[in-house]
């Protein structure tokens, strides 16, 4: 009997196809972060510039070796003229200058050490002269390292680095070659060498100031910090993300800087800047503070906050008018501030005071001249004199959310462990409800009127930079 063989084919997927498949994948992963890139370099074209400017440094410093007439006049010791240039260059002029700076003086004064430590320990023979050679590089490597941390001279961080390293290479030459003062003297001209180049290079090449970045950056602060007010006036659930004020080493890379551009002054007051910065990052603090009363989970019913609605509003006006005002004057190197701008906003916070002892006064007077019976519910009866009819729905229901949560909050303050209590809420409920919404409405008129309070130090602070850093004075004044 003959038997029959079948053949089922099985269902594989050709490898062509998965081929192609994966292909696509990845091409579409490239193209995802080419476009990455891209948008980077958009973004900030500094970058580019930085690097680009970097690369014709090292090209410049590279033909000293590739060619042979330059080579034969510096030699081998070059090299550290590439390395001075790659390390000295920064994305701004100060910073390369400070940092040239830190390094020239760390090798001259390790320099002079080490042909200090060298002879003296020549002259005390050759079994003494390794042991000194040794203790004195220890305790150079102990005291730089420590100066270093210094809270005073964090900023030298690298000359202290730089003259650790010149230190242990001349004296360690000298042990096995014999020439400290030729080594030194080379490496100094190799580093001038490097740090000239990298310094005209960056100021030639699209030249990248910290003074004006430090300039444009404190302007766009006092901006963000008065459009940020604004917002919480017309919006009150809603805030802007503040920017931060990390400007304090561009500060410190623009006191190297040259006199360039509008700050021609010689000594021009970078300090002030810092200082400036600091009472506006205060002032920021205080909007931060805004921004966690808005989205605080206890919030005082809306009703009661229309009776402060304008003068809140007219207040953080004035406020932000002023901060804009004092950002237009250092952007324009002008002061135009005039003390009737001041003495509105001082009479806008007082308006606000005023109307906050009566909005208190009327409450405490609705919630305690009667009982219970009287009135079904205190803020119900002042949602009647602020709102009409057709917002009695939204009022009734944010009213039941708030009793709501107020209601579990007395459960854990009244039980332990957490259980109902209902006892304990019929007495003292109202009155608990009553607090807290003073208190919430209480805290965010009282961190806007710090906020004013600390407007004026920043009026004081700013008038003090357009004194020193002499700006132009408005004809109106």
């Amino acid at each position: 009997m003959e038997s029959i063989e079948i053949n089922i084919p099985t269902c594989k997927p050709s490898k062509p196809e998965a081929h192609e498949t994966g292909t696509k994948f990845g091409a579409n992963k490239t193209w995802l972060q080419i476009q990455g890139v891209w948008e980077l370099c958009k973004e900030d074209t500094g970058r580019e510039i930085f690097a680009l400017k970097v690369g014709v440094t090292v090209l410049l410093m590279s033909l000293l070796i590739l060619l042979e007439a330059p080579y034969q006049v510096f030699g081998s010791n070059i090299l550290w003229a590439i390395l001075t240039a790659i390390l000295v260059f920064e994305d701004t002029v100060g910073a390369t200058f400070n940092r040239g700076f830190n390094r020239a003086v760390g090798t001259l004064v390790a320099g002079i050490l080490a042909i200090l430590v060298a002879e003296t320990a020549l002259s005390c023979g050759h079994v003494a002269e390794p042991i000194i050679i040794g203790l004195s590089m220890f305790m150079i490597a102990v005291i730089t390292s420590y100066m270093k941390m210094w809270p005073a001279l964090v900023q030298y961080e690298y000359g202290f680095r730089v003259a650790l390293l010149t230190y242990c290479l001349i004296i360690v030459s000298d042990y096995r070659i014999g020439n400290p003062i030729r080594t030194m003297i080379d490496r100094l001209y190799s580093i001038a060498i490097g740090g000239m180049m990298s310094v005209l290079v960056n100021v030639s090449i699209f030249p990248m100031w910290a003074g004006d970045q430090l300039h444009k950056e404190l302007v766009n602060d006092f901006y963000s910090v008065s459009d940020s007010l604004e917002g919480f006036s017309f919006h009150y659930y809603r805030s802007k993300n503040l920017l931060c004020f990390f400007f304090d080493c561009k500060a410190k890379s623009a006191k190297w800087e040259p006199p360039h551009g509008k700050f021609m002054h010689i000594s021009y007051p970078w300090s002030q800047y810092e200082k400036v910065g600091a009472v506006l990052r205060r002032c920021a603090y205080e909007v931060m503070t805004l921004h966690s009363i808005v989205h605080a989970e206890i919030q005082v019913p809306y009703k009661l906050r229309v009776g402060l609605q304008s003068e809140v509003q007219e207040a953080s006006n004035q406020a932000a008018e002023v901060v804009r005002m004092l950002g237009r004057d250092i952007s324009c190197m002008q002061w135009s501030l005039k003390d009737s701008h001041i003495k509105r906003l001082h009479n806008s916070v007082k308006r606000l005071q005023s109307s906050m002892s009566f909005q208190y006064s009327s409450m405490l007077t609705s919630a305690f001249e009667s009982p219970t019976d009287n009135s079904s519910n205190s803020f119900a009866n002042i949602s009647h004199i602020i709102y009409h009819v057709p917002y009695q729905r939204e009022m009734e229901e944010e009213l039941e959310c708030y009793h709501e949560i107020t209601g579990k909050q007395l459960r854990r303050l009244y039980s332990w462990p957490p259980r109902e209590a209902d006892a304990f809420e019929e007495d003292s409920e109202k009155n608990i409800k009553m607090s807290t919404a003073i208190l919430s409405l209480a805290n965010f008129a009282s961190s806007l009127m710090e906020f004013v309070a600390r407007v004026d130090h920043l009026v004081e602070a700013v008038e003090k930079l357009s004194k020193m850093a002499k700006f132009k004075s408005d004809e109106g004044l």
